[in-house]
Protein backbone atom coordinates (compact mmCIF):
# COMPACT_ATOMS: atom_id res chain seq x y z
CA UNK A 1 0.00 0.00 0.00
CA UNK A 2 1.20 3.57 -0.94
CA UNK A 3 0.17 6.55 0.75
CA UNK A 4 0.94 9.55 -2.05
CA UNK A 5 1.24 12.74 -0.03
CA UNK A 6 0.03 16.47 -1.45
CA UNK A 7 3.15 17.68 -3.18
CA UNK A 8 1.91 21.28 -2.00
CA UNK A 9 -0.86 23.15 0.09
CA UNK A 10 -3.68 24.50 -1.39
CA UNK A 11 -7.28 23.09 -2.48
CA UNK A 12 -7.98 20.10 -3.68
CA UNK A 13 -10.46 20.27 -7.02
CA UNK A 14 -9.84 16.90 -7.97
CA UNK A 15 -8.82 15.41 -11.06
CA UNK A 16 -11.75 17.16 -13.05
CA UNK A 17 -11.03 20.26 -11.55
CA UNK A 18 -7.92 20.72 -13.63
CA UNK A 19 -8.72 22.77 -16.81
CA UNK A 20 -6.63 20.34 -19.25
CA UNK A 21 -8.93 17.33 -21.23
CA UNK A 22 -6.16 15.01 -20.62
CA UNK A 23 -5.84 15.02 -16.88
CA UNK A 24 -9.32 15.67 -16.12
CA UNK A 25 -10.53 12.68 -18.09
CA UNK A 26 -8.11 10.69 -16.12
CA UNK A 27 -6.32 9.36 -19.62
CA UNK A 28 -2.70 10.06 -17.75
CA UNK A 29 -4.07 7.70 -15.28
CA UNK A 30 -6.46 8.26 -11.93
CA UNK A 31 -5.39 10.62 -8.83
CA UNK A 32 -6.23 14.22 -7.41
CA UNK A 33 -5.26 17.61 -8.02
CA UNK A 34 -4.88 20.34 -5.71
CA UNK A 35 -5.14 24.23 -6.30
CA UNK A 36 -1.85 26.00 -4.52
CA UNK A 37 -1.34 28.21 -2.02
CA UNK A 38 0.12 31.38 -4.27
CA UNK A 39 3.56 32.29 -3.73
CA UNK A 40 7.32 30.96 -3.23
CA UNK A 41 6.99 27.26 -2.49
CA UNK A 42 8.86 24.13 -3.03
CA UNK A 43 6.86 21.08 -3.98
CA UNK A 44 7.76 18.31 -2.73
CA UNK A 45 8.42 14.10 -3.14
CA UNK A 46 4.82 12.29 -2.91
CA UNK A 47 6.36 9.21 -2.10
CA UNK A 48 9.42 7.90 -1.02
CA UNK A 49 11.42 6.26 -3.79
CA UNK A 50 13.35 7.22 -7.24
CA UNK A 51 12.55 9.84 -9.60
CA UNK A 52 12.79 8.24 -12.95
CA UNK A 53 11.78 11.71 -14.75
CA UNK A 54 12.31 15.37 -13.62
CA UNK A 55 11.53 18.21 -16.17
CA UNK A 56 11.60 21.78 -13.87
CA UNK A 57 7.54 21.16 -14.52
CA UNK A 58 6.57 18.06 -14.07
CA UNK A 59 8.39 14.88 -12.20
CA UNK A 60 7.68 11.32 -11.56
CA UNK A 61 8.63 9.08 -8.62
CA UNK A 62 8.41 5.30 -8.23
CA UNK A 63 8.36 3.35 -4.91
CA UNK A 64 9.48 0.08 -3.89
CA UNK A 65 6.07 -1.26 -5.05
CA UNK A 66 6.95 0.17 -8.93
CA UNK A 67 4.27 2.91 -8.33
CA UNK A 68 4.83 5.62 -10.02
CA UNK A 69 3.20 9.18 -8.83
CA UNK A 70 3.36 11.80 -11.61
CA UNK A 71 3.64 15.42 -10.26
CA UNK A 72 2.67 17.92 -12.64
CA UNK A 73 3.10 21.96 -11.41
CA UNK A 74 0.63 23.45 -13.24
CA UNK A 75 -0.88 23.57 -17.19
CA UNK A 76 0.69 23.68 -20.40
CA UNK A 77 3.91 24.84 -17.94
CA UNK A 78 6.14 22.91 -20.11
CA UNK A 79 5.90 25.92 -22.32
CA UNK A 80 7.72 27.94 -19.57
CA UNK A 81 11.25 26.32 -20.72
CA UNK A 82 11.87 25.83 -17.25
CA UNK A 83 11.50 29.80 -16.54
CA UNK A 84 10.27 30.04 -12.85
CA UNK A 85 11.46 26.64 -11.83
CA UNK A 86 14.52 25.73 -9.42
CA UNK A 87 15.25 22.34 -9.70
CA UNK A 88 16.64 20.64 -5.75
CA UNK A 89 17.16 17.35 -6.97
CA UNK A 90 18.51 15.05 -10.15
CA UNK A 91 17.13 12.69 -12.21
CA UNK A 92 17.68 8.98 -10.73
CA UNK A 93 18.40 10.26 -7.20
CA UNK A 94 16.66 8.46 -4.37
CA UNK A 95 13.95 11.02 -2.76
CA UNK A 96 12.29 10.40 0.93
CA UNK A 97 9.00 11.53 1.22
CA UNK A 98 7.94 14.73 1.58
CA UNK A 99 11.78 16.12 0.25
CA UNK A 100 11.52 19.30 -1.75
CA UNK A 101 12.13 18.67 -5.26
CA UNK A 102 10.91 21.98 -7.40
CA UNK A 103 11.13 25.47 -6.13
CA UNK A 104 7.94 27.97 -7.76
CA UNK A 105 6.19 30.19 -8.12
CA UNK A 106 2.13 29.32 -8.53
CA UNK A 107 1.20 33.10 -8.65
CA UNK A 108 3.97 33.84 -11.35
CA UNK A 109 2.36 30.97 -13.28
CA UNK A 110 -1.16 32.00 -12.64
CA UNK A 111 0.10 35.97 -13.40
CA UNK A 112 1.26 34.60 -16.50
CA UNK A 113 -1.95 33.00 -18.05
CA UNK A 114 -1.55 29.74 -17.26
CA UNK A 115 -3.27 27.64 -14.45
CA UNK A 116 -0.99 26.97 -11.59
CA UNK A 117 -2.97 23.32 -10.69
CA UNK A 118 -1.10 20.45 -9.99
CA UNK A 119 -2.29 17.31 -11.16
CA UNK A 120 -0.88 13.82 -9.11
CA UNK A 121 -1.41 11.17 -10.96
CA UNK A 122 -0.89 7.41 -10.28
CA UNK A 123 0.60 6.37 -13.55
CA UNK A 124 -0.58 2.78 -14.95
CA UNK A 125 -2.94 2.13 -11.99
CA UNK A 126 -6.08 -0.16 -12.30
CA UNK A 127 -9.77 0.60 -11.98
CA UNK A 128 -10.46 0.52 -7.77
CA UNK A 129 -6.82 1.12 -7.39
CA UNK A 130 -7.17 4.22 -5.25
CA UNK A 131 -8.58 4.60 -2.38
CA UNK A 132 -9.52 7.55 0.29
CA UNK A 133 -9.04 9.99 -2.96
CA UNK A 134 -8.85 13.54 -1.27
CA UNK A 135 -10.89 16.02 -4.03
CA UNK A 136 -12.41 18.90 -2.03
CA UNK A 137 -11.17 21.12 1.05
CA UNK A 138 -7.71 22.11 2.12
CA UNK A 139 -4.97 20.43 2.09
CA UNK A 140 -1.65 20.39 3.50
CA UNK A 141 1.64 20.07 1.89
CA UNK A 142 2.65 16.34 3.08
CA UNK A 143 -0.63 15.54 3.99
CA UNK A 144 -2.18 12.27 2.60
CA UNK A 145 -3.90 12.66 -1.07
CA UNK A 146 -4.72 8.82 -1.32
CA UNK A 147 -3.54 5.37 -0.96
CA UNK A 148 -2.49 3.31 -3.69
CA UNK A 149 -2.99 -0.78 -3.51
Amino acid sequence: MTRVLSPVSGRAVGLAGVPDPVFAQAMVGPGTAVDPERGPGRAIAPVTGKIVKLHPHAYVVVDAEGHGVLVHLGIDTVKLKGEGFELLAAEGDEVTAGQPLVGWNPAVIEAGGRSPVCAVVALDAGDGALSDVVETGEVTKGEELFTWS
